[in-house]
This record gives structure tokens, sequence and C-alpha cells, in this order.
């Protein structure tokens, strides 16, 4: 049993870990890093940050994080945003899948004045794949995780994908 244990803990840590250096790679290949990262562990940490949800809303609907604000990539309105966060030195994360969307919508925001953007490095996907709670439209916890398409989706190894709309 012990041995079985051990195995199983073996191969989980080790598609983490496979699933962690495709996205390095990927978000190495599609971002410039003009918006800095955070990661989320320290985002686990931090308090009076503003969260902000790129994806599109049959993404967010699905899963997100707890109290993030849907914004959405395609359908972006920046002046949307400057009426709900109007002070420019709020603590702003933008987040969609792996990172990729969300970097441009923050780049967005850095040219509007906001002082203090991140982008959750990783995405929701990272995020789940850590453990953590993701969250869907009525505010329930749930396992569920939009992984966008089948070729996004192998990034996401921890919880239930989802496809289509």
């Amino acid at each position: 049993m012990r041995t079985t244990l051990n195995v199983f803990l073996f191969l989980w840590l080790t598609s983490i870990s496979f699933a962690q250096s495709k996205i390095d790679k990927t978000l190495k290949k599609l971002n410039e890093a003009s918006v800095d990262y955070i990661h989320a562990d320290s985002l686990k940490n931090g308090s009076n940050v503003v969260l902000l949800d790129a994806r599109e809303r049959s993404e967010y609907e699905v899963s997100h994080l707890k109290n993030a604000m849907w914004v959405g990539y395609d359908t972006f309105e920046l002046d949307s945003i400057v009426q709900k966060i109007k002070n420019k030195n709020s603590e702003i994360v933008v987040y969609c899948s792996i990172g990729v969307r969300s970097e441009d919508i923050g780049e967005k925001l850095q040219q509007a004045g906001y002082t203090k953007v991140k982008n959750l490095y990783g995405g929701i996907f990272e995020w789940k794949n850590r453990g953590n709670p993701v969250f869907d439209s009525s505010g329930n916890e749930t396992e569920q995780v939009h992984a966008f398409n089948k070729q996004w989706g192998k990034l996401l190894k921890n919880g239930k994908k989802v496809y289509g709309p």
C-alpha cells in the first residue's frame, strides 16, 4: 500500500512539473513579459488585490478565482474598468488560461495609467494545478476548469476539463 501511494505521488508530482515546464516554454514563446508576473503561491498570500479575468464569458462562468471580476478579452472595454477601479494605484492581478491574453489586457491597463498591474503566471491552469480552489457562476467551489481547447487543455493537470461554450 505504501509503495502504491509513493508511486501515485511521484506520478502526480511529475505530471505537475511537466505541465509547469510546458507553461514556462509557452509563455516564453508567446509573451514579452511586459507585465510583471505574480505566482500562485504569492497571490494566495495577498490581500486587497483586484482580480480581473481576461477570458471569455463562457470560460469565466465555468470557473474563476474567488471574487474575480470578468473583463473579457475580445470584448474588453477599458472605459468600464476605469469606472469600476478609480484608484490607479490599486493592486490588480489579471489572469486568463495560462497568461497570454492577460498580458495583453495588463498592457492596456498600464497604458491607461494603472501602476500596480501583475499577470498571474500560468493563469487559472497553474492556479488549479497547484491545488487552489476555483468557483462557478453560482459562487460554489468546483473542480471544473474551461480548458479553452484540446491543445491548451494539455497544460491543465488538475481539475475536470470543460470544452466549448
